[in-house]
This record gives structure tokens, sequence and C-alpha cells, in this order.
């Protein structure tokens, strides 16, 4: 099945631009960067609060880099319910970082803060296509 999911195309200050898609988090709405350079999908660790209740979060084993950092230090914890369109990933292993730097990079040019980066292992596992001129990204998988 493919389906097809609208983003938004964010102009940066004359930067260049981002890809926004609004996902569902245990039944709540997210903002992430759709980021083909990023190897994993990572989530704010402030701003993941809203979407669970324990914030007692594991220590990821690797140290992340990128996203204009060198490193950080990652956590981990288990989403119950990740929807895009309409696939579901269930009991999704999350990598949670720190990212009040790209949203506070954001809140300077007028963007509202993100909860995470959609990132290659979603995006490749999903085969995903991004359409840039009808601003849809277009992702395939098994109905079950």
């Amino acid at each position: 099945m493919v389906i097809t999911i609208p983003f938004k195309i964010l102009a940066i200050d004359g930067e260049g631009y981002h890809l926004l898609v609004k996902v569902s988090v245990n039944g709540k709405t997210a903002k992430l960067i759709i980021d083909t350079g990023a190897s994993k999908t990572v989530f704010d660790t402030t701003r993941v609060a809203k979407y669970i209740k324990d914030t007692n979060f594991g220590t990821h084993d690797k140290l992340s880099t990128g996203l204009g950092t060198s490193s950080m230090k990652s956590y981990s914890t288990i989403l119950k319910k990740i929807r895009i369109g309409t696939l579901e990933i269930k009991n999704y292993n999350a990598v949670l970082i720190d990212l009040s730097h790209v949203n506070n990079s954001y809140g300077q040019v007028g963007i509202e803060p993100v909860e995470g980066v959609l990132g290659s292992d979603i995006l490749v596992q999903y085969k995903a296509v991004i359409d840039y001129e009808k601003k849809v990204l277009k992702m395939k998988y098994k109905k079950r």
C-alpha cells in the first residue's frame, strides 16, 4: 500500500528549506522535520514528555552526532504508537536527544518548535519518496 502524507516547506531565513510533517505519537499530534541525512528518527528529550507518562529514560548506548553539534548524550524510550498517515508503527524504540538548539534557531526566525526529526531508519524501511512539486511524502507498507 502506498500512502501520501502532506508536508510543509519551511523557508529558513533565506538560507534554505526544511520539510515539516505532522504525525501522531500516542494519539497526539507531533511536528517532525524530514531529514534524509539523519540515520535515525529522534525526538526531543523535553518535548517528548507530552506523549509519554514515564520520563525516566534509559541511556542510549551510542553517542549521537549531527544536527549541528559534534556529539551529544542520547537516551531511549519506547513510544507505543507512531502514526504517519495511515502507517502505524508500534512499540518504536525511540532515541531522545536535546533539540533545544534546533528549536531556538527556529524561534529566532519565527518558526514553531518541533518534537523531532523523521530520519532514514523509517524513511528507508518504508521506501519513502519526497515529491517536492506536490508537497507529499510517499511511503510503502504492507497492510496487515
